[in-house]
C-alpha cells in the first residue's frame, strides 16, 4: 500500500492554483459589471451573493484543499456550519441596513 504524502501533491506546476486564480477574478469581474449595469437591484443583489457564494466555494476547493483528505463527516459538518454562519452572516447584515436606512427616511 502507498500512502500519499503532501510532497506528492505538490509537485510540478500549481495548475490547479492558477485555474482558481482566473475563475474568482471572471467571478469577481462579471459581480463588478453587474453592479454598473441597468438591471434592477434586486436582480443586481441577487447576482452578486450567488456569484460570492461561487467564489468562496472555489477558493475553499481550489486554495484551501478541502477535498484532498479522505471524506469525513467532520470536515462536511465543519464546512455546512461555516456556511451557515456565511449565510447568516450576509442576510443579517443586510437586514440590519435595510432597518436602518428605512427608518432614516422615515
Amino acid at each position: 500500500m502507498t500512502e500519499k504524502t503532501s510532497h506528492q501533491s505538490h509537485a510540478g506546476f500549481p495548475w490547479k492554483h492558477v485555474i482558481g486564480f482566473v475563475l474568482s477574478i471572471v467571478l469577481t469581474l462579471l459581480a463588478a459589471y453587474a453592479a454598473v449595469s441597468d438591471l434592477s437591484v434586486n436582480i443586481i443583489l441577487v447576482f452578486i451573493f450567488i456569484m460570492a457564494f461561487v467564489q468562496a466555494g472555489i477558493q475553499l476547493f481550489m486554495f484551501m484543499h478541502v477535498n484532498e483528505e479522505d471524506p469525513d463527516y467532520t470536515q462536511l459538518g465543519n464546512f455546512l456550519f461555516a456556511a451557515v454562519i456565511a449565510v447568516i452572516i450576509v442576510i443579517g447584515s443586510y437586514w440590519v441596513m435595510e432597518m436602518a436606512h428605512a427608518n432614516h427616511l422615515m
